[in-house]
């Protein structure tokens, strides 16, 4: 098993910690998402994943992309411990919580738009971070009625154990600080993290703890 990634990508981040989680450790191959104008669209990688992101899995010569897709391989092939809850309702609240992070905020908001929008069509910086921010902001907001709403969340964002919403939400409260997003409006959203990151998982998880971080 072998894992394309790098350090500060939200999306791998969230396959290693569910590789952390599940105490699998695959050979990591660094991607340098902006060295040499980005690793990832070398022919080499491109064959590997066309679309020309990371994370890619690969097992036993078979590719796998797509951050959520591979989570659930994995839940599947090393189902302990478990990543979704035992019950469809809750499996269906963290699958719901993962994709509005991994489909509503984070395309709006990865590099690759970061840099279009900027090498492309010409924005300023100010006017890029407006961007990130806005669209950050609008996902957090949602999410923060959706948990304090959520009767079945716990120390977590669905019960008393990381599922795959707590793989999703701690890298975009990561990349939400990075860009100085204030989350002061987002208290549960910021607990959950905090008791998140505590765990060695995450923290082996994490960018700075990858052999790649810069």
């Amino acid at each position: 098993m072998e894992l394309y990634s790098y350090w500060r990508s939200t999306a791998a981040w969230r396959v290693r910690i569910a590789l952390a989680l599940k105490g699998l450790t695959p050979r990591h191959l660094p991607v340098h998402l902006v060295r040499q104008g980005g690793e990832q669209h070398a022919a080499g990688y491109r064959a590997r994943n066309p679309l020309e992101l990371v994370p890619t899995l690969m097992v036993d010569g078979r590719a796998l992309t797509q951050s959520v897709a591979i989570v659930e391989w994995l839940e599947e092939q090393y189902p302990t411990p478990p990543l979704l809850p035992a019950n469809a309702w809750g499996r269906a609240q963290a699958r719901e919580i993962a994709l509005l992070i991994a489909c509503d905020i984070h395309p709006l908001d990865n590099l690759r738009v970061l840099q279009y929008l900027t090498a492309t069509l010409g924005i300023t910086e100010e006017q890029k971070l407006a961007w990130y921010g806005h669209w950050v902001a609008t996902g957090l907001r949602a999410l923060e009625a959706m948990l304090c709403e959520n009767t079945a969340r716990g120390r977590y964002c669905v019960g008393e154990q990381p599922t795959l919403a707590d793989l999703c939400l701690v890298p975009q409260l990561y990349s939400a600080r990075r860009f100085k997003v204030d989350l002061t409006p987002y208290p549960t959203l910021v607990a959950i993290d905090a008791a998140c990151v505590v765990l060695e998982p995450f923290q082996r998880a994490a960018p700075d703890a990858q052999p790649d971080a810069e």
